[in-house]
């Protein structure tokens, strides 16, 4: 049984969350319909989403994708996107031949055309690996989004579309980033039916 003092932690989380995702609207909330629009134009015109991670976030990664390829609320087209997180003989050549900070920008370099989309997803803005994914996406004509914290990191410079949480924790972070995909696929799904 839950006592009274869970329940109010409980409830202030989803405070905190709720007060996180509306801060997040207010401050960005037109820039991300942009960034919709982008990524509609993007897969309406044959192009592909390429997105990627560290640990959580490239579970999420993982998780936009599915439901990029197969569905999000509803049965509809396949729509092109690849999770770069996934090929572990890739990941682990790359890793052991080059750097593991290469392990997202040669799959970059091999997959991207210009058009597609690179969407990072980092808490910190800091992850090497991430950043030097970006920079080979710019050099290669993708957008590039980056999900990261408040203040960006050093991603923020690199991204088309920085989409900062206004928050340093972690945990808060990654789960705005959820909605924000959420939002993203439901956005998409009905735009392109």
């Amino acid at each position: 049984m839950t006592d009274s003092q869970t329940l109010v932690r409980y409830f202030q989380r989803f405070d905190e969350l709720a007060e996180a995702g509306r801060e997040f609207l207010e401050k960005k909330g037109s820039l991300f319909g942009q960034l919709v629009d982008r990524a509609v134009s993007c897969l309406k015109n044959n192009g592909q989403i390429l997105v990627f991670g560290n640990g959580g976030s490239a579970a999420q990664a993982q998780h936009f994708s599915a439901e990029m390829v197969n569905r999000f609320m509803k049965m509809r087209k396949a729509y092109r996107a690849v999770a770069l997180t996934t090929d572990t003989s890739t990941l682990t050549s790359i890793g052991n031949d080059l750097s593991f900070d290469r392990i997202f920008s040669r799959q970059v370099e091999a997959l991207g055309r210009p058009g597609d989309m690179a969407i990072a997803l980092s808490t910190s803005g800091n992850s090497p690996n991430i950043i030097e994914a970006l920079i080979a996406a710019r050099e290669k004509g993708l957008v590039t989004v980056a999900l990261t914290g408040e203040g960006g990191g050093k991603l923020g410079p690199l991204a088309d579309f920085l989409m900062e949480v206004p928050s340093r924790q972690t945990p808060l972070i990654q789960e705005i980033h959820l909605v924000l995909l959420h939002l993203l696929a439901l956005e998409i799904e009905e735009r392109l039916g």
